[in-house]
């Protein structure tokens, strides 16, 4: 039994069509200070939601827990999780289960950016001091703030995949 098709994934002849984004056509924004991210993908239907972020030395997302799981591989530099030892560097892939609660960190000490590609399921939750939720960030957020980051640069709406 075949799956139904995204929305996005016209067949042509009867045959799924890959979607292709080259990197100069999804612009890198601003997401947080010393953070840029790209959206690639977003999927509603499943809560997918497929980006890329660049980090600057010294770069600390807030604290989150994840509602569902996380995949993730750094292209370049290194990063890591305040809570845990493990660095991330180029090649590196990492798996998040749902409910995995950290602090995404590229250490001041590196020369220079890094790059990481993320596909995240579900809602990302993140919390204060108190582990109280202070921001829900879902797919659906995360295309709303990316196109509207695109407009306040003056840049054309990006074409993401399932948008």
């Amino acid at each position: 039994m075949n799956a139904p098709l995204p929305t996005f994934a016209v067949p042509v002849h009867g045959i799924a069509q890959a979607l292709h984004r080259g990197e100069n056509e999804l612009p890198f924004v601003e997401f947080d200070p010393g953070v840029e991210m790209q959206v690639l993908q977003i999927d509603r239907a499943s809560g997918l939601w497929v980006i890329r972020m660049r980090l600057q030395p010294g770069a600390t997302l807030p604290t989150h827990r994840h509602g569902g799981e996380v995949f993730a591989f750094t292209l370049q530099g290194s990063w890591k999780y305040l809570e845990y030892p493990e660095v991330n560097v180029a090649g590196s892939y990492l798996y998040e289960p749902a409910g995995s609660t950290h602090t995404l960190h590229a250490p001041a000490s590196n020369t220079e950016v890094t790059d990481v590609w993320f596909a995240i399921r579900g809602p990302n939750l993140n919390l204060d001091a108190d582990g109280k939720v202070t921001l829900i960030l879902d797919a659906d957020l995360v295309l709303k703030v990316y196109l509207s980051r695109c407009r306040k640069l003056g840049l054309p709406a990006p074409n993401v995949i399932g948008a």
